[in-house]
């Protein structure tokens, strides 16, 4: 079943993963499988393997002095070249979208139905992306409305900051591609500004996935993170200017008069479900 097409009326599963975390790995081909999801093995890049003059090519250090708390650690930079590979696949196929995990996932046991459900929702047409986590799934939400059974597709006033699993269109992948090289700001701090890409983005409540074993015991990017974005004054005044910053363009484009001339990113789903 692995390496394949996904079946079920689920998009085509692109599981990143290094090739030498062969224990995730092997998590994840036992999870989908036990599940009934097929799935295909994309080779993430190691941001570590990279040459000075290859990270140069992608990544804008000095951009990077403006626009984000501190320099991007090897792990990110290859964390979002591995996801502009997967949606440099699915621009090239004929899919009409993909679901992308990173191989640090647990799925939860209706995973599979979830995933069939937003591939047939994607043709109402609502939504670029959908997220499958969130840390907080009782963060506001601007609107919901029902996915399937058990489960809602949400608005979140504030896009959650993972790339632990989510399902995008292929026209949202190729946007992407186009407005993603260089960066300065890892791939899930881009995400979070939905007011410089423009995608609409949603979010599975409840999450159908959580983080995995090496993620619960801080084993992660974002654990790494935490740890350079800390330990000095210098530095936590650096965030906190960062996190304003963020939080200021956050609640302008979320103004309601600026969220109806948005793409249709909100004012599409009421608070009770239904159509506005």
């Amino acid at each position: 079943m692995t390496e394949a097409m996904a079946t079920g009326g689920i998009w085509p599963v692109h599981v990143i993963n290094l090739a030498d975390n062969t224990e995730r790995m092997g998590r994840c081909r036992a999870a989908l499988d036990a599940l009934g999801i097929a799935f295909q093995r994309l080779d993430a890049v190691n941001g570590r393997a990279l040459s000075a003059q290859a990270v140069a090519q992608v990544y804008d250090a000095d951009a990077n002095r403006h626009r984000f708390r501190h320099p991007l650690l090897a792990g990110e930079i290859g964390c979002y070249l591995s996801h502009i590979e997967v949606w440099r696949k699915l621009a090239l196929s004929d899919a009409p979208g993909a679901v992308v995990l990173e191989d640090d996932f647990e799925a939860g046991p209706d995973l599979a139905r979830v995933l069939s459900a937003l591939a047939r929702d994607a043709e109402i047409g609502d939504w670029d992306m959908v997220k499958l986590y969130t840390r907080r799934p009782d963060k506001r939400m601007l609107g919901r409305r029902p996915l399937c059974r058990g489960y809602e597709l949400a608005l979140p006033y504030q896009v959650p900051n993972t790339t632990l699993g989510y399902v995008i269109t292929r026209a949202a992948a190729e946007q992407l591609m186009r407005r993603s090289l260089p960066f300065a700001r890892p791939i899930d701090e881009d995400h979070k500004r939905f007011w410089e890409h423009g995608l609409r983005i949603r979010l599975v409540l409840p999450p159908p996935i959580r983080p995995g074993v090496e993620a619960s015991r801080g084993d992660t990017i974002a654990a790494s993170r935490k740890r350079a974005g800390a330990g000095t004054l210098r530095q936590a005044l650096v965030n906190l200017r960062y996190r304003l910053g963020y939080l200021a363009a956050l609640h302008w484009n979320r103004l309601p008069w600026r969220r109806k001339g948005d793409a249709g990113l909100t004012g599409d789903i009421d608070d009770n479900g239904g159509r506005r």
